[in-house]
């Protein structure tokens, strides 16, 4: 528990780093972030006998990131659109004409580019947000709404949980921690409206802060469970071990990486 803890403080105080500069240092990092997960998913699900072609996904992220930055929001809405697109066409060549071709490879294949790759350009585009106040409030809530969220879960949980929610993918889950979950992700919103505040007057209406912490936190459970059921597929318990107590980066990214769809999509039609 307490390595558990220490590292998440760790982790906190780099977040907050990449929060208060944004821009480029929170471009890097997160691309990094993005590369070492989709590096865990891709090895992980090769351990499993399938036979996953991981290059088009990988080319299709190194032409992405520049793009998605350098781009008009139009642009860079289509470019992914077109890398998605090549990208299901090369990895669908590739298995299908090679020895033993199975629907599961290619499928198999695809699963990074939709659970890392596009989720984490929609975290990506929130950094072209403007005026600078707004992205860090968008950013600050695709980041603290899933992350304070699974702190709630994961300690009402331990001490409270009872009821299992979904055993066949996740055994510890339980239906009380959910809940927990979910009102620290509503609470992790409100407390970003608060601080946001604090520093700007140019900021969304608080209702948008509930909503976004509520639709937040049920996105963020989802992706949570959508990791459990990877690794139980994987036969794993994380994805890696380059955080102690924490796991591995996918392990860390997994509910962030949903949550960050919603709010790119949420901001992009308010």
């Amino acid at each position: 528990m307490t390595t558990r803890i220490v590292t998440g403080i760790g982790l906190l105080a780099l977040l907050f780093v990449a929060l208060y500069f944004g821009g480029w240092v929170f471009s890097l990092l997160w691309v990094a972030a993005v590369c070492l997960a989709m590096y865990e998913e891709f090895h992980a699900l090769s351990q499993t006998g399938v036979r996953p072609v991981a290059f088009p996904s990988w080319i299709a992220l190194i032409i992405a990131v520049p793009g998605f930055l350098l781009l008009t929001e139009l642009g860079g809405l289509l470019l992914l659109i077109f890398l998605t697109m090549l990208t299901m066409m090369t990895v669908s060549v590739v298995v299908i004409f090679r020895s033993g071709p199975k629907l599961e490879d290619l499928l198999m294949s695809l699963l990074p580019l939709f659970s890392i790759v596009v989720p984490g350009l929609c975290m990506l585009a929130l950094v072209r947000v403007t005026p600078m106040a707004q992205q860090r409030t968008f950013l600050s809530l695709a980041f603290f709404v899933p992350v304070v969220g699974d702190s709630f879960a994961y300690f009402a949980g331990v001490r409270f949980g009872r009821v299992k929610l979904v055993p066949e993918v996740s055994p510890k889950k339980t239906v009380e921690g959910a809940a927990a979950g979910l009102i620290g992700s509503v609470l992790a919103a409100v407390g970003v409206y608060l601080l946001a505040s604090a520093f700007s007057s140019n900021i969304i209406p608080f209702y948008h802060f509930l909503l976004l912490g509520f639709l937040g936190g049920i996105a963020g459970q989802i992706g949570d469970l959508f990791a459990s059921i990877v690794k139980r597929y994987c036969r794993i318990k994380d994805f890696g071990h380059i955080f102690p107590g924490h796991g591995g980066m996918m392990d860390r990214l997994d509910s962030i990486l949903f949550v960050a769809v919603q709010v790119y999509l949420y901001q992009a039609f308010l």
